[in-house]
């Protein structure tokens, strides 16, 4: 999907999407170590006492897109819902810097947002890593990133239809997808990982999917449509996940339209999809843990 299109979607539905409390959006730059890069801060303008904060990853296949996706995504129905503060970093693309530039990036939007809890009105409890796709397979990256490093604990991850995997599943594999597929999907990987593309030891930092321990790593909640190229690598991670004591549900919807949610918000899967991710993310944040699980619709 080109910037183009993405720029018309995001003006169609805001319209759409702007309902709830009002919020604020601001650009700011942040220090990424030699560097400056342009976060998005969207926030409430009035809120009783502090709030959970998001770290919202946009996608694109690490090569396309940018922070402004912020604007149609369920980081978005999150602060206008919950009265969240979402940040949303313009990480480098692949065609920029290959991995782990992207990672770096995400990771130091993380920490700033941590470490400005008090000026944000941020709980410094409740933080989430979301994101969508590639921004998705980002949030594992930077929830894997961040437990190893261990100076930002995360409450929650939202890796919705994440780009996790490097080599081809069964469901990535001969996938011509509308929106993305295959090809697409390898070109991404190709430009992201650089030199390390095609070779046994990419770490699980670059794709997740190669991650042998899953121990203590955030709950999660995702969802992914049965018949879109990451459906294989979303029920693989969230196994994992579960195998290794973590809450983690999915809810598969029939379809195969990757980013179904933000190219299609009418349609009822795509509703029930976001109800969904509205009662795990009040569950998850607000009340204990309860059974895990999949869900089919």
């Amino acid at each position: 999907m080109n910037h183009r299109l993405l720029s018309i979607l995001m003006l169609s539905f805001l319209p759409v999407l702007a309902q709830g409390r009002e919020l604020a959006l601001r650009t700011v730059g942040i220090d990424t170590g030699g560097r400056e890069m342009k976060v998005k801060v969207l926030e409430p303008k009035s809120a009783d006492g502090r709030v959970p904060g998001i770290l919202w990853i946009h996608g694109g296949g690490y090569i396309t897109g940018g922070n402004y996706m912020m604007l149609v995504s369920c980081g978005k129905m999150l602060a206008e819902r919950y009265g969240a503060v979402v940040v949303s970093p313009e990480y480098r693309l692949a065609g920029e810097a290959p991995y782990p530039a992207a990672l770096e990036d995400c990771y130091a939007a993380l920490v700033w947002m941590y470490a400005h809890a008090d000026e944000l009105g941020i709980d410094r409890t409740r933080i989430v890593v979301g994101g969508e796709s590639a921004g998705g397979g980002l949030t594992a990256a930077v929830c894997l990133y961040a437990r190893d490093k261990g100076e930002v604990p995360v409450a929650l991850q939202l890796p919705l239809y994440p780009m996790l995997d490097c080599e081809d599943t069964a469901s990535s594999a001969d996938n011509p997808g509308l929106t993305w597929g295959t090809k697409r999907n390898h070109k991404g990987w190709r430009k992201y990982l650089g030199e390390l593309y095609g070779k046994a030891d990419v770490p699980a930092y670059a794709s997740p999917a190669r991650a042998t321990d899953y121990a203590g790593l955030p709950p999660c909640y995702t969802y992914v449509l049965d018949g879109e190229p990451f459906y294989d690598e979303t029920l693989a991670y969230v196994r994992n996940l579960q195998a290794a004591g973590v809450d983690a549900r999915v809810d598969v919807f029939p379809g195969d339209t990757h980013a179904f949610d933000i190219l299609f918000p009418w349609q009822e899967r795509s509703k029930q999809a976001k109800r969904r991710l509205c009662e795990e993310y009040e569950r998850m944040i607000m009340t204990p843990a309860s059974p895990k699980g999949v869900r089919r619709h």
